[in-house]
């Protein structure tokens, strides 16, 4: 590239310059430190430029699109040069005694607890795995034991590449291209039209909230041996706190805590009671003195209670980058139909009150009604047999007119629109989940990032067979177990029928 052929050049300059330092009063050593600061002004552009050094050209087919949520610039040239960000969260009992540790899990489980030699065995497997651990009593009760859980870079690399997690990759440069003139006519009119009404009321505030700015990067599955492709600033923040939990949670599902192939996971430990919860811990509190807008949020938490979780912000859009980033990419699809959702439902309702102002407009023309109103000398049979008395037909006038207000003419103008309301809605879905699915890397999951059950793992592992699809081994399950299976289960759905 550019910079490669730079520093070429700036060697042929010292080569040929040499010789004739002898045979000339030419102070060439001014040339040389000018050619050299032109270097290193040219370096930091292309570092800007380009984010990270440029990938070979065996590693395109590993580029996805995606996006990252940047940190500050002020907190980025603090990591780079080694200084250490000041945290707010660690005086909240975020992190280990040592402040330097961060907790990704924790488990609790009572000292009266029996299950000893079962947590015993588990928390050394757990160490042996390479987690980091330390154990705290509740101020409350002494008999509640938080065993607080770090997983330190080295486990997470590993286990990020056994994961299939993507990560940013490198900075992708966008190409503008110009607008049309007529386009751009119509905007400046319509921005003058509406220049007395507040821009964009419905959005956030992007410059109250920093913390919103995201760069599109390109994405990958992370590799160890392709470690240095990767946008790494500071290893502490490299994988954010979802990720980590994740990456805990795989592990701890898959330790064993007694000989067998069943004797697996957390999940049983829980179910059995030896331990009595398991969870990650938020990021301190989403409540602040100070005022977000101010002094900025606390942490995302604080900033997801502020501008997604409050009443004063029910009309704005949802922030769908930051539920991803906190909560996950499947809590963040849920909002993401949620909010979608909600937002079909509006055109449905507006048709549906014209619907119910229609029905009360007519309410004094409908036939049916004055029929049924006027109706006293027509006595109806009882409803049931023995306590239930004959009534007359006009008893029954307000349920008519009621019955008019949802059941009239434009009823069947309102089945034919919610026919058609629900094809379009399902079809619009489509369209922004797939949006959101490119956006996230979540398009090629299924393939890559589904995991196996940690049961069926364990039960199988000694059995491996090559992945037609993938190439790369698996746990395999003998034809002679499944027709026993499968005979088992036909069985008995033939003896229900």
């Amino acid at each position: 590239d550019g910079r490669e052929d730079l520093q070429v050049n700036q060697l042929e300059t010292q080569i040929w310059i040499k010789p004739d330092i002898q045979k000339t009063d030419v102070d060439f050593s001014e040339i040389l430190n000018a050619i050299q600061e032109i270097a290193k002004d040219v370096n930091i552009f292309f570092d800007e430029l380009e984010g990270v050094n440029s990938p070979s050209k065996d590693d395109d087919s590993l580029l996805h699109h995606g996006n990252l949520t940047s940190t500050s610039d002020d907190a980025s040239r603090l990591e780079v040069v080694g200084e250490e960000v000041p945290d707010k969260n660690k005086t909240n009992g975020l992190y280990f005694r040592d402040g330097k540790c961060r907790i990704d899990y924790i488990l609790v489980y009572r000292k009266s607890n029996p299950q000893t030699e079962k947590r015993e065995v588990f928390e050394r497997n757990i160490r042996a795995e390479g987690l980091q651990m330390e154990k705290e009593s509740s101020l409350t009760n002494s008999d509640i034991i938080f065993v607080k859980l770090h997983a330190p870079w080295e486990v997470l690399g590993k286990y990020a590449e056994l994961m299939n997690v993507r990560m940013p990759f490198r900075r992708k440069i966008y190409y503008l291209h110009r607008r049309y003139k007529f386009m751009n006519r119509i905007e400046k009119q319509i921005s003058r039209f509406r220049g007395w009404l507040p821009r964009k009321p419905m959005k956030l505030d992007k410059e109250t909230l920093p913390d919103l700015e995201e760069n599109d990067c390109y994405t990958a599955p992370f590799s160890q041996q392709r470690i240095h492709h990767f946008i790494i600033h500071n290893k502490d923040t490299f994988f954010n706190n979802a990720t980590r939990s994740r990456i805990v949670h795989h592990i701890l599902q898959r330790v064993k805590y007694e000989e067998g192939k069943n004797k697996i996971g957390l999940n049983r430990l829980l179910s059995n009671g030896s331990y009595e919860a398991a969870f990650p811990l938020h990021e301190g509190s989403y409540r602040s003195k100070n005022s977000i807008k101010t002094h900025g949020a606390e942490n995302h938490r604080h900033l997801l209670y502020e501008c997604w979780a409050s009443w004063g912000v029910w009309y704005k859009y949802q922030p769908l980058d930051l539920v991803r980033r906190y909560f996950g990419e499947k809590i963040g699809l849920y909002f993401a139909w949620l909010g979608w959702y909600t937002g079909m439902l509006f055109p449905a309702a507006f048709i549906g009150l014209f619907v119910f102002l229609y029905g009360v407009t007519t309410l004094n023309h409908c036939q049916v009604s004055k029929e049924v109103c006027q109706a006293t000398d027509i006595i109806m049979c009882p409803i049931c047999d023995k306590y239930c008395p004959f009534m007359r037909l006009s008893d029954s006038c307000i349920y008519a007119k009621v019955t008019h207000l949802f059941d009239n003419g434009a009823t069947v103008f309102f089945a034919v629109f919610m026919a058609v309301w629900a094809t379009v809605f399902l079809e619009f879905w489509k369209r922004r989940r797939a949006v959101i699915a490119y956006d996230w890397d979540l398009i090629d999951w299924e393939e890559e990032e589904e995991e196996i059950r940690p049961q069926f793992e364990a039960k199988y592992s000694k059995k491996e067979r090559m992945n037609p699809i993938s190439g790369k081994p698996e746990p395999y399950q003998a034809f002679a177990d499944k027709c026993s299976r499968l005979i088992v289960s036909a069985s008995g759905i033939f003896f229900m029928v």
